[in-house]
């Protein structure tokens, strides 16, 4: 049966109402133990994504120690003349508690009053931290690149007393009196914010987990599952505010940072959940590797199921391993399939 017809047929039986109540989910029934080789073969196929994770994380704390770009600026420019706040308002380690730990905590309650998944958690986790990385990697290279001054720059940099701007041109911070290197340096980090970057990438990945989970694009529209799963952006929109109220940032720094966190955490999300339109959009994406029968992760094969939480196609042919809970990945098992000329998913012709 061709995939359209698959997917509308499960779409169709899942959307279809199934009574009056508000029903998110459905727990995933207990599955024999997997086999100690089998283990192993899943953890080591998710080695590549947790070693690129590692590796941007390490290169986000080592870019930070780059003195990095200074751009050139007026010392007339009134949009750089707003004081240093020596006590922000969201430090660095409460950025972190709430755009890494929090999302963390409560992706892991949300998985045990829902669907009870190890395989869910370790999806959650493996993709909040991916998006983190790649939120903090991309913001400290541009950061360091860019060099826009803060708003706050002219305080940092303290000028030599007297000092104006070259007659054909601008200051530069060789001006500067400045005693603390640290200050200084971070003085011309403004584009884009980080706190926003961050915690939107955090928060907003708890935002997709929650939607996700809650079936909020299901077409009943409940008011209430929009709000739960909205709520993490409320969090990330404050932490955001906080940098022009401390003069850490330009509203430009603000929305771009917000963005790019935004956009990294649904990039993430995706990679190990099906769309949030998607029937099942509750359950992570099923292992890279092969089903075998000793997996723990057997196939519901009864066609003739009323029960919505029935995902097999009329014809036998399954969709949904619901061992774990997880939603089948179409396409190839392995990358290298699609290069060869007769790979598995070469159309034939008779």
């Amino acid at each position: 049966m061709p995939y359209s017809r698959i997917d509308r047929q499960q779409s169709q039986s899942l959307l279809r109402p199934q009574s009056h109540k508000m029903v998110f989910w459905r727990k995933s029934e207990p599955t024999p133990p997997m086999t100690k080789k089998r283990r192993m073969k899943l953890l080591w196929s998710y080695s590549p994504d947790w070693a690129i994770t590692i590796i941007l994380a390490a290169i986000f704390f080592a870019l930070n120690s780059v003195p990095g770009f200074k751009r050139e600026f007026s010392l007339a420019d009134t949009s750089l003349r707003h004081p240093y706040a020596v006590h922000e308002r969201v430090p660095t380690t409460a950025l972190y508690l709430i755009a890494i730990v929090a999302p963390f905590v409560l992706q892991a309650c949300v998985n045990m009053i829902t669907i009870q998944s190890w395989w869910d958690f370790h999806n959650a986790t493996l993709g909040l931290i991916l998006g983190l990385a790649m939120t903090g990697a991309f913001t400290q290279f541009t950061k360091i690149t860019v060099g826009r001054p803060r708003p706050d720059i002219i305080d940092r940099c303290q000028p030599i007393p007297g000092s104006a701007d070259p007659t054909y041109g601008l200051s530069s911070v060789a001006i500067c009196t400045q005693t603390d290197q640290h200050i200084l340096k971070d003085g011309w980090r403004s584009f884009f914010s980080g706190h926003s970057s961050l915690s939107f990438a955090g928060l907003g990945f708890l935002t997709f987990y929650l939607a996700g989970k809650l079936h909020l694009f299901d077409r009943r529209g409940h008011t209430a599952k929009a709000w739960i799963a909205l709520t993490p952006l409320a969090g990330a929109s404050l932490v955001a505010i906080s940098r022009s109220m401390d003069y850490r940032h330009h509203w430009h720094d603000i929305v771009v940072g917000s963005a790019v966190g935004l956009l990294f955490s649904y990039f993430s999300y995706r990679q190990y959940y099906p769309s949030l339109g998607s029937p099942l959009s509750h359950r992570p994406y099923a292992p890279r590797i092969e089903s075998e029968e000793e997996s723990g992760l057997p196939m519901h094969n009864d066609p003739h199921s009323n029960d919505p939480g029935d995902h097999s196609s009329a014809d036998g042919v399954d969709d949904v391993e619901l061992g774990d809970g997880t939603v089948e990945r179409r396409g190839l098992h392995h990358l290298e399939d699609g290069w060869r000329e007769d790979g598995p998913n070469q159309p034939t012709h008779s």
